[in-house]
């Protein structure tokens, strides 16, 4: 009688949110699990190495194993790379930033990981979208994550407008991001389609020098003539 082959733990790692900052920003087991885990899947192979570097210098890169895991990944890809954790061989998820799963096609290998009943283990680490939601003032006992708005002005304008409608109503928080080179075009639309009254939380560059979190109503927003730059930034609607 045969005996079921034997999976790896996938770890999921958080990485810091821009360049500044060291180990000391993450708890020790981070670094000793990434001391030890030699498969990794990331959605870019230097940034993963850059960062495990950073958790743990004396990390021999040679030695580890890096495949692509990214928006583009097909079912065979993962299914593929799960199998490189048969007979028990740990690996782990890499984000570019933050926290894998959560705004991160991580998610892809976890969901496909608990399909085969293997372990799943989040690490502690940096999210912004989580930073910026308690810092912000506003629901956080219920909110709604949207990604990244629509490209197009009309299409951004219309989903804006529909999002502060389910904030006014349900007082949920609505939080969502965008490309950093796009932030003053969706700043413009949201000081132009919202309600004066209506609450906006922008939270900028979060763990890094210079990082803010400020919450005012778009009446007050329009006075301060804001502009962003390429940061990045976590935006949520709040009534």
């Amino acid at each position: 009688m045969s005996t079921p082959t034997a999976k790896g733990t996938l770890y999921l790692m958080p990485v810091w949110l821009g360049d500044h900052g060291g180990v000391e920003q993450l708890p020790p087991e981070n670094a000793i699990i990434a001391a030890r885990v030699t498969l990794w899947f990331a959605e870019n192979e230097k940034t993963a190495r850059r960062m495990l570097r950073r958790m743990v210098p004396e990390i021999v890169l040679p030695d580890l194993e890096i495949h692509r895991l990214d928006k583009d990944s097909t079912s065979a890809d993962v299914n593929t790379a799960l199998s490189l954790m048969d007979h028990g061989r740990d690996a782990g998820v890499i984000s570019e930033a933050g926290m894998p799963g959560i705004a991160d096609p991580g998610a892809l290998m976890v969901r496909a990981a608990h399909r085969a009943h293997m372990t799943v283990v989040p690490l502690i680490g940096p999210s912004s979208l989580f930073l910026a939601l308690a810092a912000s003032g506003l629901n956080g006992q219920q909110f709604t994550f949207h990604g990244y708005l629509p490209r197009t002005p009309m299409e951004r304008k219309q989903f804006i407008k529909k999002i502060e409608g389910d904030a006014q109503r349900t007082n949920a928080a609505q939080l969502f991001i965008e490309t950093p080179y796009r932030n003053d075009a969706l700043l413009a639309d949201l000081l132009q389609t919202c309600a004066s009254d209506t609450l906006l939380t922008i939270a900028v560059d979060l763990t890094q020098p210079g990082g803010t979190v400020h919450t005012h109503t778009i009446g007050e927003w329009n006075k301060r003539k804001l502009t962003m730059g390429k940061r990045p930034a976590v935006f949520i609607i709040g009534s």
